[in-house]
């Protein structure tokens, strides 16, 4: 989980790009793009300019396009300003240099359009072939919809960069059949980006249809928000596959995380979904804890068995395939757990700084066998009565995800 900062300050650093800036200023707003002129549209309308610079970096203000047929790189902070709107078409690549700074942000007030179709997905990915996970940044949306205590919160790379508020229907956007690959750069083990980052997203942007390989720290994670989500495969994330926290309200339907074999996580607790009621467990006494819905879920565990018996080495295991705790509610419904893989607890209300909410109701299949579990079924066995083990459910269907081509 990232750590956040609360802070009240929202201060924008709001730049144009022009043709004829002397070499002082393009110094100073390191932004590599070259806009073409405007152009009327068939309806008599005026096109947004065409970024067509094969460098993505700085402020993006205005309207601006990308152009599927350029290939893009990002090689600095990509920032959409409040009031801006970034659009990338179906098919476009984007390709990231190496780097924590290396990343697209969009601000409250700004919004992406990813338009992605199931044959022409729009890709963001590393700059060379064969990367690790966390070689960039990520894809950050910071919206204006409320967090746990009607707090806000900053994002990680600038106290400037303010989330959450009180609009629930808040609109960042919309992004479909989208391909994140190799994310999760940190500058610090407590500071680190995710594969996709919801800061108080509200839920009139659209996310459907995501595809995030290969990332460092959670595959997704809201910090608070309500926003839905539909159609998310995760695939070895090296930390945990579904993270919710700081009072998160939305709901996530047809999500597949899987850990491959060979695959190793370095964390210390990987899990299948971690909830928090509210930021890392420090504010038990705020109003607005998570309160989320989870619908058709699989986690599939394809590791070889673990076999030292040390459950602190997490090396083939799983930490918890469902953790709730500190205040969280969730209403969790057709989940399944499968594979050869290890896991500690299948569902675990338990942590040093607050239980999860009594009233949860989790549903869960397991496949595993015996020895597979190497901790509890549920823990605690009393005390959360809506937290049951039990056969019949089915998971995700694959089906939601012929998209990516992905091999289940």
């Amino acid at each position: 989980m990232n750590l956040k900062i609360f802070k009240h300050t929202n201060k924008n650093n709001m730049k144009k790009t022009t043709k004829f800036l002397n070499l002082s200023a393009i110094a100073m707003v390191l932004f590599s793009v070259v806009l073409v002129s405007c152009k009327k549209d068939n309806g008599g309308g005026i096109t947004p300019p065409v970024i067509t610079s094969e460098n993505l970096n700085g402020p993006v203000t205005g309207t601006r396009n990308l152009d599927a047929a350029i290939t893009y790189t990002i090689t600095g902070p990509v920032v959409v300003q409040s009031g801006a709107t970034l659009n990338i078409p179906a098919g476009t690549m984007i390709k990231a240099n190496k780097g924590f700074n290396n990343y697209i942000l969009v601000l409250q007030g700004g919004k992406i359009n990813v338009n992605g179709t199931a044959d022409k997905p729009v890709t963001m990915t590393a700059d060379i072939p064969n990367a690790e996970a966390g070689h960039w940044g990520g894809l950050i949306i910071n919206g204006k919809a409320p967090l746990s205590g009607g707090t806000t919160g900053t994002t990680e790379v600038s106290s400037e960069h303010q989330y959450g508020g009180n609009i629930a229907n808040d609109n960042s956007g919309s992004i479909t059949y989208l391909t994140i690959a190799y994310s999760g750069a940190r500058s610090s083990a407590d500071v680190e980006h995710n594969g996709l980052t919801l800061n108080g997203v509200g839920n009139g942007t659209r996310i459907e249809n995501v595809y995030i390989l290969n990332g460092a720290d959670d595959g997704v994670e809201f910090f608070g928000g309500t926003v839905n989500v539909k159609n998310l495969l995760v695939v070895n994330p090296d930390d945990d596959m579904f993270d919710f926290t700081q009072g998160y309200t939305g709901t996530l339907e047809n999500a597949y995380g899987i850990w491959e074999t060979g695959y190793t996580s370095t964390e210390s607790d990987p899990r299948g979904i971690e909830a928090d009621g509210n930021l890392d467990g420090k504010f038990p006494e705020q109003t607005g804890q998570s309160d989320f819905a989870v619908k058709n879920v699989t986690f599939d565990l394809r590791l070889a068995p673990a076999t030292d018996g040390d459950i602190q080495n997490v090396t083939n295991k799983m930490q918890d395939v469902i953790k709730m705790r500190r205040g969280a509610k969730a209403a969790i419904t057709n989940a399944l757990v499968k594979g050869t893989g290890t896991a500690i607890d299948l569902i675990d209300f338990t942590d040093g700084k607050g239980t999860g909410n009594a009233e949860s109701s989790v549903s869960l299949t397991s496949s595993l066998a015996a020895a597979q579990i190497l901790g509890k079924q549920i823990n605690p066995q009393t005390g959360f009565p809506n937290g049951k083990v039990e056969p019949g459910n089915t998971g995700c269907t694959t089906g939601v995800f012929a998209w990516t081509k992905y091999n289940f």
